[in-house]
């Protein structure tokens, strides 16, 4: 009897333009630290830090066409790319790039400039799409439903944008596209010059117990004991990083608590324009000058510390989260894998022996029998599938499959070196049925370019 495959091929990414990024110059390029990657169900993203360039892969030749290169104008004020995410909205699509000065910026699939705006100064480390729809319970006292956000982590803060907001925006550019070109509609250098305005988005400061590398919004919870109720949604931040391990905190929704937050809207503008005058005054710039007045930073909204886990010299490094939020896995500097349960705050499970891995949630059919009979009476639902942890070791060559909570090891998978696990941001995109489409983990061989699936029936 034949071995069953483990994985399906979706398609083979090996083009020139790679060459661009590296491809080939060295065995295991792929996984080089400056190279950055985001999977779309239609589309592969990839990015490298210290080159200003980024290439769209269409995995699909009917959406894109060709792949293409983008080389965006970045200023020295800009930065360089730090990261990269998809944003699917329906029908819009878009790809978001952070610099390492704190700027955001909105690309269209063919390589226009939407947007362009300043979060935070500071080194954007991550930016993470997150589909709240259908993964949220519904609560009769929230004023409206969660929406789809972007958060963006930076070492010593987290911003949230609102997935409504950003749709909008692409929205009304998409409307606009005929006009002119976005380069010629935001040739100058002011952050604000985009016809749409700022964005809005909520910026908390999380430096309580140290400088994080990561961090992620993992959803709503209840407002704290012996204060007033209101309307304001408060928010589960989790950071990771080398002083803390782990962190914990409550981010409220409401600006006007915050006393911090307060004190930096009055002080921060005093301040800035004071510097200004002086600067002016030792330099002697010219008076006559038109450039635009820059904005006033944001202002921090009130961040609550909860928890901290701190093990030293254990530092944390990478950070992966559930769908519905309720999980993370946690790699850190000694080869430990952490499960964090971010309801309770609290530590279900603990690997050890993974250095260097990476961890992504996946959902799969653990029985046959189930899927069996999934299969002839009725198509796949939710509860068809178990979630379950894919651990990726390379120094070991192999993907760990583990049942969550506290299941055991399903299936280990030998993988080439030089490979890396990726995810897509969006789910509903992926097929055209109507029927459930479960969370999965691709494999991409940085030597052959194969990009797989791994299958979700697994036992």
């Amino acid at each position: 009897m034949a071995r069953r495959s483990l994985f399906t091929e979706v398609c083979c990414i090996a083009c020139d333009e790679l060459d661009e990024l590296g491809a080939g110059s060295r065995e295991g390029w792929l996984t080089d630290p400056s190279l950055l990657a985001a999977l779309h169900p239609s589309a592969l993203a990839m990015a490298h830090t210290s080159l200003s360039l980024f290439l769209l892969l269409p995995l699909d030749p009917s959406s894109f066409g060709r792949p293409t290169i983008i080389r965006p104008s970045l200023s020295a004020e800009e930065g360089r790319i730090s990261a990269i995410e998809w944003l699917p909205f329906a029908d819009l699509l878009a790809l978001a790039v952070g610099t390492s000065t704190g700027f955001l910026l909105l690309y269209s699939t063919s390589g226009d400039l939407v947007h362009r705006q300043v979060v935070h100064p500071g080194r954007i480390l991550r930016l993470r799409f997150r589909e709240i729809r259908g993964q949220l319970p519904q609560d009769a006292t929230m004023v409206s439903a969660p929406s789809d956000e972007l958060s963006v982590s930076l070492p010593g803060a987290i911003a949230r944008f609102d997935g409504s907001d950003i749709q909008n925006l692409l929205r009304r550019w998409l409307d606009e596209e005929g006009s002119r070109t976005s380069h010629e509609r935001l040739q100058s250098e002011d952050e604000d010059d985009s016809p749409f305005g700022r964005l809005p988005f909520k910026l908390w400061s999380v430096n309580k117990f140290g400088a994080c590398v990561d961090s992620a919004i993992v959803g709503l919870m209840p407002p704290p004991l012996l204060e007033l109720q209101s309307s304001y949604r408060y928010y589960c931040a989790i950071t990771i990083g080398e002083d803390a391990v782990i962190s914990a905190y409550r981010l409220s929704e409401d600006r006007s608590r915050s006393i911090v937050g307060e004190i930096l809207s009055r002080v921060v503008p005093a301040t800035v324009s004071t510097l200004a005058s002086f600067s002016r005054m030792i330099w002697r710039s010219d008076q006559n000058s038109t450039k635009k007045p820059r904005a006033a930073l944001q202002p921090f909204g009130k961040a609550s510390p909860l928890t901290c886990l701190k093990d030293p010299p254990r530092k944390g490094e990478k950070f992966a989260l559930c769908p519905s939020g309720t999980l993370a896995a946690i790699t850190d500097s000694l080869g430990r894998i952490l499960l964090l349960d971010t309801r309770a705050l609290v530590a279900v499970r603990l690997w050890k022996g993974y250095r260097e891995a990476s961890c992504l949630f996946m959902e799969a059919l653990i029985s046959k029998d189930k899927a069996s009979t999934s299969s002839n009476y009725h198509e796949k639902r939710k509860n068809d599938y178990s979630l379950c942890l894919a651990i990726h070791a390379p120094r070991k060559g192999i993907i760990e499959i583990w049942k969550m909570r506290t299941g055991p090891r399903l299936l280990t998978i030998p993988c080439p070196k030089g490979s890396i696990i990726l995810q897509t941001s969006t789910r509903s995109a992926a097929f055209n049925s109507s029927s459930y489409h479960p969370l999965q983990v691709f494999l991409l061989n940085g030597d052959s370019g194969q990009l797989s699936l791994l299958n979700t029936s697994i036992v």
